[in-house]
């Protein structure tokens, strides 16, 4: 039974688990192609890379957004319940020094769609640097789940892929008062998102991995800036995604896990343990995009029997 560890010992997030997947033998032009399937490849470029952290090579993993890599500060406006917010998105977006996927709060965000949200209010204030805004400035839930069922992936990658998706989508939907089908992903969150978890599901089917065990998660301490305000770390939906799964104490002052990256580990994981018995045939390591001073900001993986 091919087996895979998780060993989250500087936290879990979407690009860490695709960077150490890789790194332990996943295909990077087989995960292009599949994600092909989803028809949406005109939006984004990955890229890939041997990285050292703190003296270990591993692989970094980037999304970097076709539409979006001049911009360096968006500012949109949206309609909530009748009272206009003002939301500040700073993340550069090459993603060689940015993107930073450990805010991936400042992506995903989500709020009631009105109609006047696409016509009426806003547009002008910020339409010189949005040529691109009325395209798909946001992507419902539900949107996402089109594009998965109806896509040519492999029926137990869109599974895995959409039981990912419910987790996340449920716990913002609940922490900020929303049914599923209103939660909305800010453009950046979405299309992280969407390559995160879908090219998780086909990297691990590629592998042939049946059974998923995970050390306890980190999520770090203190604050993190997001649409809303400051919150605290774990950030309220990670926290919520996190439900059921052993949290690890940490003193690193930085949001270790994404919601991106608790969801795979919540829905992924059979089993929470400390390293498992096993013969190990394959070692992966994902960058992640801090540098710590004491530890390597890496996810290991572990494969064997």
């Amino acid at each position: 039974m091919r087996t895979l560890y998780f060993d989250c010992f500087s936290g879990i997030s979407g690009d860490m688990v695709i960077g150490a997947l890789l790194d332990a033998g996943g295909d990077p032009q087989k995960l292009v192609e599949e994600l092909k399937k989803l028809h949406f490849e005109d939006e984004y470029e990955l890229t890939w890379k041997k990285i050292v952290k703190n003296g270990i090579t591993s692989t970094k993993f980037d999304v970097i957004l076709k539409n979006e890599s001049n911009l360096h500060t968006h500012h949109h406006v949206h309609d909530h319940d009748d009272h206009v917010n003002e939301h500040h998105h700073d993340h550069d977006h090459h993603h060689e020094h940015t993107q930073d996927h450990d805010h991936e709060h400042e992506h995903i965000h989500t709020h009631e769609h009105s109609h006047d949200h696409h016509h009426g209010h806003g547009h002008d204030h910020h339409s010189h640097k949005h040529d691109y805004h009325h395209h798909h400035s946001h992507r419902a839930y539900k949107d996402i789940v089109k594009m998965i069922e109806e896509s040519e992936l492999a029926p137990e990658v869109k599974e895995i892929a959409l039981k990912i998706f419910k987790k996340i989508g449920e716990a913002e939907g609940l922490i900020h008062g929303l049914p599923l089908e209103k939660v909305h992903f800010h453009e950046v969150g979405a299309v992280d998102s969407i390559i995160d978890i879908v090219g998780t599901a086909i990297l691990l089917q590629q592998l042939e991995i049946s059974t998923i065990k995970s050390s306890s998660v980190p999520v770090g301490t203190g604050k993190i800036h997001i649409d809303h305000g400051i919150y605290p770390v774990p950030a309220p939906a990670t926290l919520e995604i996190l439900k059921g799964v052993p949290i690890e104490q940490s003193d690193i002052r930085f949001e270790l896990t994404t919601p991106t990256g608790a969801g795979i580990i919540s829905v992924l994981t059979d089993e929470f343990c400390s390293f498992p018995s096993m013969k190990v045939e394959a070692i992966g390591y994902g960058a992640g995009t801090k540098t710590f001073k004491d530890q390597p900001n890496v996810l290991r993986v572990i494969i064997g029997e």
